[in-house]
C-alpha cells in the first residue's frame, strides 16, 4: 500500500482484554527486601495498586473511545506500517505542527494535547505518528530503524499529506527525531521545538567538558551519577533487546513494571516532579501489550545508541523547554542547535504533555509566534 493513506481505527478484541485480565490475576510475584523502596527497583505495593487499577477499574474501552475521537490514518513507508492522528484546524492557514512521543511513550501522551493545538493562536494542523516500533507503527521488520530512518519517514509522512512547510515537536527519543527531521529536510522545517532534550558528552572525546563553565561542569556530573544509578534499562535495550522482549511480552505484569520506572517521579520528597495519571501509564502500557511491541519498540536503543551524543549542526531555529526532573545544559545543546529559545519551568516534568500540557501548549505558540515575527 506504497504511498496510500487508510483509515485506521483502534478495535481491540474482546479475547485479548480478556487473555489480559487473566494473566494478571494469575501473575507471579517475586519476593522483596523488607523497606527497600525504591532503591532495588519498583516496589511491589506501588506496582500492585496499578495492576489492581489495571485489572479491576482501569476501563481500556473507554480509553480506546477516547483516543479514537482522533482522525488515525496507517500508511506505507520505507517498506514499514506508520500509524499517525492527523487533526486539521478549522483555520485554513494555520502551520502543521509534528509532535514526535519517546520511550516507554506512545502517541497516546498526546491526545490531551490535541484540541488545544488545533484551536486559539495560533493555531496548527497536528499531526502524531507511532515510532515504527511502537504501538500501531509495530512492530519493525527489518534492521536500522535508527533515528534517522525515522526522521526520513517523517518528512515523508509530511510531504505525502500536502505539507511543505511545519514545525516539529517532541519530547524524550523524539528531542532527538525532531532535529534530524531538520537535517533531513531543512527545506521544509522551520522549527524545532523540543523537551526532555538529552544533552549527553560523548565518553571518547579526548575533552568532554570543553567549553562548560564550571557550573555546567558539575550539573554534567550530577547528571552522570544519576544516570549511572537509572540506565540499567538502557543498558539493556541498546544490547540485548531480544532477550528482554520475551518476558515484556508474555508477562503484564513484567511489563508494567518495566515501563513503569520512568513514569515515576525519583525525587525522594516527591515534589520535584508532578505525578503522570495512573491511567495514562495503563494506556501506554495496554497499547504496548495489545500490539506485542515493548520488544520492538526497546530496539530503538540499539538502533539509534549514537544518537544521543548529538549530530552535524542543525541550522534551523530550535526552542528548548526544560522541566523539573531533565537536566538538559544548554551550552551542549548549543553544541549542534541553533538555539533561539531556552525556558526554564518550576513544575511538569520528563513527560509534559501529560504533567504540564498548558505549559507545553503555551511554549510551541510562544516560539512560534517568535520566529514567525522574526524574533526569538
Amino acid at each position: 500500500m506504497g504511498g496510500v493513506i487508510r483509515p485506521f481505527r483502534i478495535d481491540v478484541p474482546q479475547s485479548d482484554l480478556d487473555d489480559l485480565h487473566h494473566r494478571l490475576d494469575r501473575a507471579l510475584w517475586p519476593d522483596e527486601l523488607p523497606d527497600a523502596g525504591w532503591e532495588y527497583g519498583v516496589p511491589a505495593g506501588y506496582l500492585g495498586e496499578l495492576a489492581h487499577r489495571w485489572r479491576s477499574t482501569y476501563d481500556w474501552r473507554a480509553h480506546e473511545e477516547r483516543l479514537n475521537e482522533l482522525p488515525q490514518f496507517v500508511t506505507e513507508i520505507d517498506g514499514q506500517t506508520v500509524h499517525f492522528a492527523h487533526a486539521r484546524s478549522a483555520d485554513p492557514g494555520a502551520l502543521p505542527l509534528l509532535l514526535t512521543h519517546g520511550w516507554p511513550s506512545t502517541f497516546a501522551d498526546f491526545a490531551g494535547v490535541v484540541e488545544p493545538l488545533t484551536t486559539g493562536g495560533p493555531a496548527f494542523h497536528v499531526v502524531v505518528p507511532s515510532v515504527p516500533g511502537f504501538g500501531f507503527s509495530g512492530p519493525t521488520r527489518e534492521r536500522g530503524w535508527d533515528v534517522r530512518r525515522i526522521a526520513r519517514a517523517w518528512a515523508e509522512l509530511m510531504h505525502r499529506l500536502g505539507y511543505e512547510r511545519y514545525v516539529v515537536q517532541g519530547g524524550d527519543f523524539g528531542a532527538l527525531i525532531s532535529p534530524e527531521v531538520a537535517r533531513v529536510a531543512p527545506e521544509h522545517v522551520i522549527g524545532v521545538h523540543v523537551n526532555a532534550l538529552v544533552t549527553a558528552v560523548d565518553p571518547t572525546s579526548p575533552d568532554p567538558t570543553a567549553g562548560l563553565g564550571p557550573d555546567d561542569v558539575a550539573r554534567l556530573r550530577a547528571g552522570a551519577a544519576r544516570w549511572a544509578e537509572r540506565s540499567g534499562y538502557a543498558t539493556i535495550q541498546s544490547t540485548r533487546p531480544q532477550t528482554l522482549a520475551y518476558a515484556l511480552t508474555d508477562s503484564p505484569l513484567g511489563l508494567l513494571a518495566w515501563n513503569l520506572e520512568w513514569f515515576v517521579d525519583y525525587d525522594p520528597t516527591r515534589t520535584a516532579q508532578a505525578p503522570v495519571d495512573p491511567d495514562a501509564v495503563l494506556t501506554d502500557v495496554s497499547i504496548f501489550w495489545f500490539t506485542r511491541t515493548s520488544g520492538s519498540a526497546a530496539r530503538l536503543y540499539k538502533e539509534s545508541r549514537a544518537a544521543f551524543y548529538g549530530g552535524e549542526r542543525v541550522d534551523v531555529p530550535t526552542a528548548v523547554a526544560v522541566f523539573p526532573g531533565d537536566g538538559a545544559l544548554r551550552a551542549l545543546a548549543e553544541r549542534s542547535l541553533l538555539v533561539v529559545r531556552w525556558t526554564e519551568y518550576g513544575r511538569g516534568g520528563h513527560f509534559a504533555s501529560l504533567q504540564a500540557p498548558d505549559l507545553l501548549v503555551a511554549d510551541v505558540r510562544a516560539f512560534v509566534r517568535g520566529i514567525s515575527s522574526g524574533r526569538s
